[in-house]
């Protein structure tokens, strides 16, 4: 997910996206603590991902 395209959609699109976001990392912590997870890698994807929703969504609210 860049940046760029995140700036580009509006409130509404960013919420839905953290949602579908925050679902997604939900998601793959249990695929880890069951042991059926091995692309470790995408963990820290998604966290990143939360992060720079987050941080477009603040420089939209303008605080």
């Amino acid at each position: 997910m860049k940046v760029d395209e995140l700036r580009q959609k509006t409130s509404d699109e960013l919420v839905e996206a953290l949602n579908t976001e925050l679902k997604e990392q939900f998601r793959l912590r249990m695929q880890k603590s069951s042991g059926e997870f091995n692309q470790t890698h995408l963990l820290k994807l998604s966290r990143r991902n939360v992060a720079k929703i987050k941080t477009v969504m603040t420089e939209k609210t303008g605080a």
